[in-house]
């Protein structure tokens, strides 16, 4: 101790050397009250890494299923969520679609395993492929070339498509009073997905399809499913054909339009047919977000209002779903309290059979669009945009499988769900009456 400091401290009262006592036990319970706080801390985290690894380990063993959204050339990015879906798992039970969801969970049903990537970049290239979508602009901003490429789209169509009828002289003439039901042929569709779909694949059931229609005449929801009727091009031509742009798909006398107008997320069908007696686990692939910013242009108000129209209001539908099946497992929870005499009742076993759920986990991811892509975004098929959509499906499922420690732990049954919009960490809900619905 140097001379200066110990004349200092020779200074020092009785009551001050008391007091800095004091301070010194003070700041030694804060540390070791610190430290302690940095431990539980830190055990919590290796916690939550076991439970989120063994709740992703739980989830090899359950059956598996893909719900894909609508939304035209925005599909590009469930094709990449696929590829990379498939690097860490080849196995899928289900896969359900409505609109392009449809067209790309054919492409995965129709083909075998270690084809489906290829098909599905086999049509995503042809329909990038025409003179509009190919065109690569060395000046100017994103913003521009993709509005050339989707001007380039309405005029002339896209290759493996869509292409302008032949009979539009009529429309031009009589407008609305034109005898035509749509302003584009769908005929290149047809060919392409024969081309490239496996339907007798499809109808030997390796892999449940399902995919979304409305019935022109009733309005009402209609699901074409080869678990229960052979299916054929047809039917996913009916899931995508979006009015007044396509026309209606006629099927056994009835004809429809794309499921989109009603409803454009399976998810809901997918929970009320599956089995409840197995677990399952539900990877729904959105493509238009809910949430957004206040619009300032015209241009982004209809951009805004096809979000809000396609999004279906997915997580609020989503909760309400999960949180239907937990009040049905809580049902089944507190039947199973009941005394022996009771329990064995007929009509209370047949009750509790039908509330009691497996766990069904449902993995959410939704496409964030980029600040270039206008109220065009979902028929601008331009090559750039196409992969640009690949590569955000295959980076955000490739983020998720890299960290099952997302997956917190579950309750033993019921709904649990995981959403994964954002960087980082999901929020992790177990959807109830006070679930947030927005």
């Amino acid at each position: 101790m140097g001379a200066a400091v110990r004349q200092e401290w020779g200074k020092l009262t009785d009551s001050d050397l008391e007091q800095i006592a004091g301070h010194r036990e003070q700041l030694a319970g804060k540390i070791q009250e610190h430290y302690g706080i940095a431990k539980m801390a830190s055990k919590r985290r290796k916690s939550d890494v076991r439970q989120g690894i063994a709740r992703a380990t739980a989830m090899t063993t359950a059956a598996k299923a893909l719900v894909l959204q609508g939304g035209g050339a925005l599909g590009a990015y469930q094709a990449g969520v696929y590829e990379a879906l498939a690097e860490s798992d080849s196995k899928l039970d289900w896969v359900a679609g409505v609109s392009i969801g449809a067209i790309n969970a054919a492409l995965i049903a129709g083909n075998a395993p270690d084809k489906r990537v290829a098909r599905l970049r086999d049509f995503w290239n042809e329909v990038s492929s025409g003179p509009g979508q190919s065109v690569q602009l060395a000046l100017g901003d994103r913003a521009l070339l993709n509005q050339w490429s989707a001007a380039s789209a309405a005029l002339m169509g896209i290759p493996g498509f869509f292409k302008p009828r032949a009979d539009l002289v009529s429309l031009l003439i009589l407008g609305g009073s034109a005898p035509l039901l749509s302003y584009y042929d769908t005929a290149p569709l047809k060919s392409t997905l024969e081309r490239l779909v496996d339907f007798d694949r499809i109808n030997h059931r390796e892999m449940r399809l399902s995919v979304g229609s409305v019935n022109v005449r009733s309005g009402n929801s209609t699901y074409f499913d080869n678990a229960v009727q052979p299916i054929g091009v047809e039917h996913i031509m009916a899931s995508g054909a979006l009015p007044p742009g396509f026309p209606p798909v006629h099927i056994d006398g009835q004809d429809y339009w794309d499921g989109g107008i009603l409803s454009n997320t399976p998810l809901q069908y997918v929970l009320d047919s599956f089995e409840r007696k197995q677990s399952m686990v539900i990877m729904q692939v959105d493509l238009f977000s809910a949430r957004g910013a206040m619009p300032h242009t015209l241009s982004e108000v209809v951009e805004r209002q096809k979000d809000i129209t396609y999004s279906s209001r997915t997580r609020m539908n989503t909760n309400a779903l999960g949180a239907n099946v937990n009040l049905q497992q809580a049902v089944a929870d507190l039947i199973a309290k009941l005394p022996a005499n009771l329990r064995s009742d007929a009509s209370v076993v047949a009750l509790r059979q039908q509330m009691n759920h497996q766990p069904i986990d449902i993995v959410h991811l939704i496409y964030r669009d980029k600040p270039y892509e206008l109220d065009s975004k979902d028929y601008e098929f331009s090559r750039s945009m196409v992969d640009e959509h690949w590569q955000a499906g295959v980076r955000d499922m490739r983020n998720t499988i890299a960290h099952p420690e997302w997956l917190e732990s579950a309750a033993e049954n019921g709904v649990t769900t995981y959403d994964l919009t954002e960087p980082g960490p999901g929020k992790v809900r177990r959807p109830g009456p006070d679930t947030e619905k927005a």
